[in-house]
Parts: structure tokens; sequence; C-alpha cells
């Protein structure tokens, strides 16, 4: 599920629990609601933690290595400079 679920999941239970006064029989909406946000909240903390751990930063000072690129004055090639 991701973020946009979940934010779904908190929006109806909201509406569910504080919108509503509908009266089912057998079903406490109020809980229903509850439930729903809890779920929703559950899945950010645990959309937002894969998230972070996904994202690798590179410093500024990180040196790049091209290895594949022959060097001048060498014969990797077969051919001098």
């Amino acid at each position: 599920m991701g973020l946009g679920g979940c934010i779904i999941l908190i929006a109806a239970g909201a509406i569910l629990t504080f919108a509503t006064d509908w009266d089912m029989q057998g079903v406490n909406l109020d809980l229903v609601g509850l439930i729903f946000m809890i779920v929703g909240l559950i899945g950010v903390a645990t959309f937002s933690s894969v998230a972070r751990r996904r994202r690798v930063v590179m410093g500024a000072g990180t040196p790049v290595i091209d290895e594949e690129r022959p060097h001048r004055g060498s014969y990797r090639d077969g051919q001098g400079s």
C-alpha cells in the first residue's frame, strides 16, 4: 500500500468516526473508523521508514573512478600514444 492509500484510510476513518451518525446493527462505525485511522498511521510510518532507507546520498567529495577508459600513453588498446 502506498502513501496515497494510507492517506485515504485515514480520511475514511475520520469521516466514519466524526462525520457520520449512521446506526448499523452489529457494527460500531466509530470503532471501524478508529481502526482505519490507526492502520493508515501505521502505513504512513512504515512507508516513510522504507523510503528513508532506500535513499542513498553521495557526498560532494566522493571521487568517481572510471576504470574502463584507457589512460593516455598506455598500450591497452594495442596502439601507443
